[in-house]
């Protein structure tokens, strides 16, 4: 049997006993930023955290399975990211809340009749069409689907889609580009149909885009269709845009992998899908109430009334 002393060192160390405060003190470099250590690294991975622990003299030596095992304990993952965005729109309660009630069927604090409806709308915008310089091979037995990593570009095209958000009815088309008038097309694509041509009230919710933004977005589309009400979302809430939920399963079921001989390809794919989603479509589980954008809202107020990290 191979003596401890002929091991590898990192393999040794992983076999040695660390006291509990060399343990916290590893676990505690993990949580800080790198940049405020004056480490030029993004994130911290376990080799990093390895040369770090020890540069700091927190250890003489010590193995990347070690540290590995710590943070896996705790569940701490420094090399891993999420990103948000914090909320920066005066009325952000005032304009979610009013969303959130469409999707309760409410609005001005009154039930929604049988003939108002709720859409949710918005662009997919730059939707390429990426012809592969050899052809995408089918998955076969012991081999994945094979993307030539290489292509050609084909042009670029927008996906315009409205989301029924109660009948789970979607209605889309595609555009050469975002605008006003092709927005306007998509509105009279749904407006003009039953049942929104002869509702009582219809309406939109869409976000900040520069093709339905602030009054004058607004009163156009009441000139057009006198029962169609916009309602924007505050800025930067996408997130409460339920055809946004839509479009990333268009996302990950129509155009991953992107492999499309021409835009015509793209423009048929999209709208085949459409008709394809609609025979088992369901309104989406939509969980996110007022009760939680309080909730939401207070847990905001206290973090601003924190002192400012250094």
């Amino acid at each position: 049997m191979a003596s401890l002393a002929s091991r590898s060192a990192p393999e040794a160390a992983d076999r040695r006993s660390f006291p509990p405060d060399v343990v916290v003190a590893v676990k505690a470099l993990a949580c800080e930023l790198p940049s405020r250590l004056g480490v030029p690294l993004s994130r911290f991975h376990i080799p990093d955290l390895a040369a770090e622990a020890v540069s700091r003299g927190i250890v003489a030596e010590i193995s990347g399975t070690t540290i590995w095992r710590w943070l896996s304990e705790d569940a701490i993952r420094p090399w891993a990211r999420r990103s948000w965005i914090f909320p920066r729109d005066p009325d952000f309660e005032t304009k979610a809340g009013r969303v959130l009630d469409l999707y309760a069927r409410r609005w001005d604090g009154k039930r929604l009749g049988k003939r108002d409806f709720v859409i949710s709308s918005d662009e997919k915008t730059s939707i390429q069409a990426r012809a592969r310089i050899h052809p995408t091979l089918a998955p076969a037995p012991g081999r994945a689907m094979r993307v030539e990593h290489e292509y050609e570009r084909r042009g670029a095209l927008a996906y315009m889609a409205a989301w029924d958000v109660h009948r789970a009815k979607i209605i889309g088309r595609c555009e050469p580009t975002t605008g006003i008038e092709p927005f306007r097309r998509l509105v009279a694509q749904v407006m003009s149909t039953e049942p929104y041509a002869s509702a009582r009230r219809v309406f939109w919710v869409v976000d900040n885009g520069s093709s339905h933004r602030g009054q004058a977005a607004a009163a156009r589309l009441r000139n057009d269709w006198p029962t169609a009400t916009l309602v924007s979302l505050p800025v930067h809430a996408s997130w409460l845009n339920q055809i946004e939920i839509y479009f990333s399963v268009i996302q990950r079921k129509v155009l991953t992998p992107n492999d499309f001989a021409d835009l015509a390809e793209v423009q048929q794919r999209l709208l085949d899908f459409e008709r394809r989603y609609q025979t088992a479509a369901q309104p989406f589980e939509w969980n996110f109430t007022r009760s939680d954008l309080t909730k939401l809202m207070a847990r905001i107020a206290k973090h601003e009334a924190l002192p400012s990290a250094a």
